[in-house]
């Protein structure tokens, strides 16, 4: 089973990811944890690329092609291994970081990322996508207070340096993500306690076991 996480800067990815690991391992499961950009050696290259302030420049073509390239390696080195071992995969984003940050975030074609997010894929779908939700100056003030306390300030915070406008628009893009994929893409409201997101996070990936 391939399941991924996703939602805007500071919506409490890493902790609740962390968390189902631990459900999932105490009911005997096997599970790969990884993350993009940086599941691979190539990856975690690519990942100080992408996130340092230094590389505020980018263009956003710039941009989608290295996470493209981030996300065809982790698939061949790690993902679809995992899963022909008949192992649970859990991904700190995938694929629909890409529609939601360069498509709606900074206004590149949705059709086109599609497409380049099949061949980038080869074919790979998660099973289920959990879209934590919340608001977007909750969230910039979680993750700028992360990165200040992690000593992260520069090296991962290229993103949150962005307008709050930005931020909206991957917040509504992801709305409209779970909108358009209901089956795949549910919504978690992760302004609340970790345990109880925790909670809610559960109770939709155990109906799915």
């Amino acid at each position: 089973m391939f399941i991924t996480l996703e939602g805007i800067e500071g919506c409490g990815k890493s902790t609740q990811i962390r968390l189902l690991q631990q459900h999932l391992t105490d009911r005997g499961l096997r599970v790969v944890l990884t993350r993009e950009p940086g599941g691979s050696d190539l990856g975690m290259r690519l990942r100080s690329m992408l996130l340092h302030q230094h590389s505020a420049n980018l263009t956003p073509l710039s941009e989608l092609f290295l996470y493209l390239a981030d996300r065809a390696q982790h698939v061949a080195e790690v993902i679809k291994p995992a899963l022909a071992r008949g192992e649970v995969v859990l991904c700190d984003r995938f694929a629909d970081s890409t529609v939601a940050y360069q498509g709606y975030g900074r206004g590149l074609d949705t059709q086109l990322l599609d497409s380049l997010n099949q061949m980038a894929t080869a074919g790979c779908v998660p099973d289920l996508t959990l879209i934590l939700d919340l608001p977007v100056e909750t969230g910039l003030r979680r993750a700028l207070a992360r990165n200040d306390l992690d000593g992260q300030s520069m090296s991962e915070d290229r993103f949150e340096a962005e307008s709050p406008a930005f931020h909206q628009r991957i917040r509504e893009g992801y709305l409209l993500l779970a909108a358009l994929h209901p089956k795949r893409c549910l919504v978690v409201q992760a302004d609340c306690a970790p345990e109880q997101v925790g909670d809610q996070i559960w109770s939709l990936v155990a109906t799915r076991l």
